[in-house]
């Protein structure tokens, strides 16, 4: 049987809010119902009016759930620092697997998404490999076969994968989004032997981006932290918060030196990264890019089946290595 989920630290969450969550009807895209909101709206806005609401309301419903969210998952299960491609990948195969974990995915920009809002350029199509097709057929998301080239195939859009993607990780009610947040450093215990290199991760230590980007010109700004016992790091290559997890356990002394990511070789890197993702030191599982900056592999460039075949893998190690972790947190 599964373990309970944040067994280890018992919180009070705050009260205040009550009432039904609401989920609306479908609408069928095509036929007569795709009128439905002209029928509703239509030559009556004349007398259309918003329901009256008082100001400070609107602050209220925003600050008593995000503080609510901050006190649920100051203890969590597992944190994914970065909400791109493979990230997001991690978090809906952990969120459909465990729903009784608790789920924080700290993410540094305000828009969640990493490069998959986009292909290779700025142009709009995205290219899967086979067999990462077998992804988007669990998400629904269409795409198109060559028959001359039957492996790879083609979504339409990125932004149509990474939105149905991130749509379906955020209606988890086990998934909490922290988005414009950064993570500064990682939450370390010592080994029982004293040995560095086998440090314990045990949680991250968070601030809000605008605060991070502005700790050479402010002072004093301290951060927060969120203990968990697996995090999964999925920032990407190098770049302004790129590979950060991978380049801290270099400064911790529990990684030697990076390996430097390789020119691209899109051949070499996808199959490189989705075998090597795991657990790097204990309680840190790093997936993505972010392995090429640590391992040493080549880049891939503007195909993503191996990001979100990477996060089913992640998620996997997750699986494993979760109970052990945990019960190492407990005690």
């Amino acid at each position: 049987m599964s373990p309970p989920a944040a067994i280890y630290e018992p919180t009070v969450a705050p009260t205040g809010l009550k009432g039904k969550v609401v989920v609306p009807e479908t609408v069928p895209a095509t036929g007569a119902s795709q009128t439905k909101l002209l029928d509703h709206f239509g030559n009556k806005w004349d007398e259309f009016q918003f329901a009256p609401i008082r100001e400070s309301q609107v602050s209220r419903a925003m600050t008593r759930r995000y503080f609510q969210d901050l006190d649920k998952f100051a203890e969590s299960d597992v944190v994914i620092v970065g909400a791109g491609s493979c990230g997001l990948s991690t978090a809906y195969v952990l969120a459909n697997a465990r729903p009784d974990l608790k789920i924080a995915i700290i993410e540094a920009s305000v828009s969640p998404g990493g490069g998959a809002w986009l292909g290779g350029q700025l142009f709009s199509a995205m290219v899967m490999r086979r067999p990462a097709e077998v992804f988007l057929n669990e998400l629904g998301v269409p795409y198109e076969e060559d028959p001359a080239n039957p492996n790879y195939v083609v979504v339409k859009h990125a932004s149509l994968f990474t939105s149905t993607l991130l749509s379906k990780v955020l209606s988890f009610p086990n998934v909490k989004l922290f988005n414009a947040t950064s993570v500064e450093d990682l939450v370390t215990r010592p080994s029982t032997n004293g040995n560095p290199k086998e440090t314990r991760i045990a949680g991250v230590v968070t601030n809000w981006t605008l605060v991070t980007l502005h700790h050479d010109d402010h002072s004093c700004m301290d951060p927060n932290t969120i203990n968990a016992p697996v995090i999964i790091s999925t920032t990407g290559h190098d770049g302004p918060f790129g590979a950060f997890c991978a380049k801290r356990l270099v400064s911790m002394s529990t990684v030697d030196k990076l390996g430097g990511m390789r020119g691209l070789d899109m051949n070499s890197a996808e199959d490189a990264i989705v075998k090597n993702t795991r657990e790097v030191a204990k309680g840190l599982i790093i997936g993505g890019m972010e392995l090429s900056e640590i391992d040493g592999f080549n880049r891939m460039g503007p195909t993503f089946g191996a990001m979100v075949l990477s996060g089913v893998k992640a998620a996997e190690e997750c699986l494993k290595v979760f109970d052990v972790r945990q019960r190492e947190c407990a005690e």
